[in-house]
């Protein structure tokens, strides 16, 4: 049977209690401020009309407990102190006027809200402690936010920076993944609603924060902003910045706030090359190519040409049909032409559409190490590194401002690399490319026009 341990009109420095602590109608809690309240693996229940908990609700132990009652608790603070994957289950709506910190162990919303009024904050969330809610539910925090610069107002991961005022503004992040049709299913398991009384001609950036355990299967690299004016509809809004080892994606220049999440770009290439190689072996060329994204693809066909037409197939090789992480494959062409050939690979999706990766030379003597093509260009770079022995290329682009905006590695293997370098979702305007390898010995620049 359960233990009920009811407390009325108390004064105490530290509660413990077992199976459930009731603060029951008609109840008056009072305590002093800064105090203890310690659960272990206790529920709460709060049925007292206006009690405000002005303790340090600290929940602990190695079970899931509940916060349960026909009344809002008001708390000051909570404490989440719980064991390995054990939760706080919400089963009503909560208040929580200064901060929910969490030690370990989660915070489940299950289709309930959490009101942090005006100066409540959310702390120390991790990969491994947080405040999860795929069923349903948000965090709440209501601030003036004017000519706001990398405000992130109750600690909640939405960075917000206007030169306007956007006055009273509410922000919601809930985790339930929305269903984004033109991104070909659903986004990660977290959205912002940012709703300010002015909501036009903001030029606003937006740093939307993320957790690798939010990402849904998603690749974090292929990811981007969507946003949507009634939560139904989504456009995708591409990105400014992304930054996969700080997991954020930053977008500037937007002009209202709305519904965000992340998710797939839309009508996403069924196969994305992140490197070709060849290179020189014994007499023999050996091929590698990598993909950073593979979908619903079938096979690879290598093929070869003398004088860049004529394509003959070389090899077959089947392919991942469905994967968000790097993939390598290798072939090595045992009966190379005299002369210097040309290579590509063509993948074949299995609803028969078909993707090149462009063409290399197997060329073991170019003298050319960098060369980048095309100059303007609209959507993808592509850019031939010649290295001697194998090395790791950094890649960065910079705008005329001198901040740079995108930074990619690529591991080069000796002989020629074809790199792609995504342009897509950078703004019009000349942009500055840096590329070094051999631990920095070698850098090359290039000055790039994105129409």
């Amino acid at each position: 049977m359960k233990k009920l341990c009811i407390l009325s009109t108390c004064l105490l420095a530290s509660v413990y209690c077992h199976a459930q602590l009731q603060i029951g109608a008609g109840t008056s809690w009072k305590s002093e401020a800064g105090t203890y309240v310690v659960l272990d693996n206790i529920d709460l229940q709060h049925d007292a009309s206006s009690a405000i908990l002005d303790n340090i609700f600290k929940f602990t132990g190695n079970k899931n407990v509940a916060v349960s009652g026909t009344n809002v608790p008001l708390f000051s603070n909570i404490q989440v102190a719980l064991t390995g994957s054990s939760k706080i289950i919400l089963q009503r709506t909560i208040n929580v006027s200064q901060a929910i910190t969490f030690q370990s162990g989660f915070l489940d919303l299950n289709n309930n809200n959490i009101d942090l009024g005006t100066s409540g904050s959310v702390n120390g969330e991790s990969e491994m402690t947080g405040v999860t809610g795929t069923n349903g539910g948000y965090l709440q925090i209501v601030n003036t936010l004017n000519a706001p610069v990398s405000i992130d107002p109750g600690n909640l991961g939405a960075i917000i920076t206007s030169v306007q005022n956007l006055g009273s503004t509410v922000i919601r992040r809930g985790h339930v993944a929305q269903n984004i049709a033109g991104s070909g299913g659903a986004g990660i398991l977290r959205y912002y609603d940012i709703s300010p009384a002015n909501n036009s001609g903001l030029n606003a950036t937006l740093r939307f924060g993320y957790l690798n355990t939010e990402l849904n299967g998603l690749d974090a690299n292929s990811l981007v902003l969507w946003r949507s004016p009634d939560g139904l509809s989504w456009s995708d809004a591409g990105f400014t910045t992304r930054n996969t080892a700080s997991n954020y994606i930053e977008k500037t220049g937007i002009d209202a706030f709305s519904t965000w999440t992340l998710a797939r770009v839309s009508n996403p290439l069924p196969v994305i090359f992140s490197l070709f190689n060849a290179g020189c072996e014994n007499g023999n060329v050996k091929l590698t190519w990598e993909t950073a994204q593979e979908i619903n693809s079938s096979y690879f066909n290598v093929e070869r040409s003398a004088g860049g037409s004529g394509w003959a197939v070389v090899d077959r090789q089947p392919a991942a049909g469905n994967s968000s992480i790097e993939r390598s494959y290798s072939f090595t062409d045992n009966s190379p032409l005299a002369n210097s050939a040309a290579y590509r690979i063509a993948e074949y999706d299995l609803n028969g559409g078909i993707k090149y990766s462009g063409s290399i030379h197997a060329d073991c003597d170019a003298d050319k190490d960098w060369k980048v093509w095309p100059n303007p260009v609209a959507k993808n770079l592509t850019a031939i590194i010649n290295v001697a022995k194998e090395s790791k290329a950094v890649i960065k682009i910079f705008d005329n401002k001198g901040s740079m905006i995108s930074l990619q590695q690529i591991n080069l293997l000796k002989g020629n690399n074809l790199v792609h370098i995504n342009m897509n979702n950078i703004a019009s305007g000349t942009y500055r490319v840096i590329a070094s390898w051999s631990n920095g010995q070698i850098e090359k620049k290039v000055t790039i026009v994105k129409l």
